[in-house]
């Protein structure tokens, strides 16, 4: 039986966090505003009316590029993709053909099987985005709000295999984006938009055959599913004696199947040629410099610098550096702190993430320092308050934007490590538990637990639980 293997390969459509859209001043991101409310002249493409190139758009583009091992290129030129869609006024598209901004690249996925993916970039160019439709029964609605907003358009080689490995591309693809600041690329909003190339061979096979393409996957789960399903067809067709047709295939999230929409277009068909009113973007060296100056370090070099300079393990790792806030939060609380890296991951993952998940915040945005965050841990290392205390301390802190010291200080939060203290509050315990006092003699050791915690409640998390288990373990002996 023919063991077969997947060939695919993505088209996406990131846009640009821009303020303004790449040729002309409405306001680019129009998520939440009515339909056509942000359109003018120029991105409705009325009759004599003139584009002029948003300068950020080639910024953010030339960032992208280089966080993606693409050259960017120091002449590139703005082409007319014509096609005829309801959504497009123009009738053409102002788009990136055969000299584009960024040449070549790639991406290497570390995948959690343990191996990594090296997929090429073919290329990378700027263009305009297309209104959108919706269907209200038999009447077909046009929204032009997204007309002219800037998009990078990413082709990958076929290099990927699995649907797998297609969505791990997506969720680093995300990650990058943010990291970089040049798009908020979130899939639900149209900020991050897929096509998937698919194609089946022979496990072994070097050469391409037919390809479909499924379009309107609106989340990098549907990618997922759709390249899944599509694999599936494939083989069952291929079995079947039938051929691949290459056609483009339309998903249906809410049926969960694929649906023919057309046959795939040939690059032929949209008959490309330069776009007379725009000059070619030329990117000398002191203006690539001005742009690269801001390349920060990637996620990926960020991940594994981590594990090999702090001792983090690859899980660690992997949640730090999953957004840049976050990670420079942790690196500034370690190098504040100055003791051990992964006590500083502990809080950061167990409690830290939970207190931005809760309040819906990044990092950058808390009130708990990094230098507050680093005090708090000294506090805990020198037996000044126990862990415990130092737990319930970080919401304070970020309720109150005060030190920690000044709120031990404040409301008398100090470890209690006096023997004849705790020693009494112990025996009060004893005193009141007589059920658990005979249990726990008659070998229920695990009781032991419970007493610590009495004393601990009496004395409001201040006592020193080490002192406190051995003044009751006496006690009870």
């Amino acid at each position: 039986m023919t063991e077969y293997e997947a060939v695919i390969g993505l088209e996406t459509h990131i846009q640009l966090n821009t303020a303004t859209k790449i040729f002309c001043s409405c306001k680019a991101d129009s998520w939440f505003d009515p339909p056509n409310t942000n359109i003018c002249p120029v991105c409705t493409g009325e009759p004599g009316v003139l584009p002029v190139l948003n300068k950020h758009v080639v910024e953010k583009a030339v960032l992208l590029a280089a966080a993606m091992h693409s050259e960017p290129q120091p002449v590139s030129y703005f082409d007319r993709k014509n096609y005829f869609y309801p959504d497009l006024p123009k009738g053409y598209q102002i788009s990136q053909y055969d000299r584009p901004i960024g040449v070549g690249g790639y991406l290497d996925l570390p995948m959690p099987q343990g191996y990594v993916r090296h997929v090429g970039i073919t290329k990378l160019h700027m263009e305009e985005d297309a209104g959108k439709t919706k269907n209200a029964g038999n009447i077909r609605l046009i929204d032009f709000n997204r007309c002219g907003v800037p998009l990078v358009e990413m082709v990958t080689d076929p290099d990927l295999r699995t649907a797998d490995e297609a969505a791990q591309y997506l969720i680093r693809l995300r990650q990058l984006c943010r990291w970089l600041g040049i798009s908020e690329a979130d899939m639900e909003k149209g900020h991050l938009r897929c096509d998937a190339n698919v194609s089946i061979r022979p496990k072994g096979a070097t050469y391409l055959n037919p390809k479909t393409e499924i379009k309107n996957v609106n989340s990098i789960d549907a990618v997922r599913e759709a390249i899944e399903k599509e694999i599936e067809r494939q083989i069952h067709q291929v079995e079947a004696g039938h051929k691949i047709e290459a056609w483009t295939l339309e998903w249906d999230e809410d049926a969960g199947v694929l649906r023919k929409m057309r046959s795939k277009e040939t690059e032929a068909d949209y008959r490309y040629f330069r776009e007379p009113d725009l000059l070619p973007v030329r990117l000398d060296e002191e203006w690539k410099q001005a742009i690269l100056k801001d390349l920060p370090e990637l996620p990926l070099a960020r991940r594994s610098r981590f594990v090999q300079e702090y001792g983090l393990p690859e899980y660690d790792a992997e949640i730090l550096t999953g957004e840049r806030k976050l990670s420079d939060y942790y690196e500034a609380t370690v190098k504040a702190y100055g003791g051990d890296p992964k006590k500083v991951s502990n809080w950061m993952i167990n409690d830290i993430q939970r207190m931005l998940n809760e309040r819906n915040i990044t990092a950058d945005q808390l009130r708990l320092t990094p230098a507050y965050l680093a005090e708090l841990l000294k506090l805990v290392d020198a037996g000044t308050i126990n862990s415990s205390t130092g737990k319930s301390l970080l919401a304070k802190v970020e309720q109150s934007g005060q030190a920690p010291s000044a709120i031990v200080a404040a409301e008398g939060l100090a470890k209690v490590s006096d023997d004849a203290a705790i020693r009494a509050v112990c025996s009060e315990v004893i005193a009141e538990s007589p059920r658990e006092v005979e249990s726990y003699k008659a070998g229920k050791v695990t009781l032991m637990g419970w007493f610590v915690g009495q004393v601990m409640k009496k004395m409001r998390g201040k006592a020193d639980a080490a002192l406190a288990r051995k003044i009751l373990e006496e006690l009870l002996s």
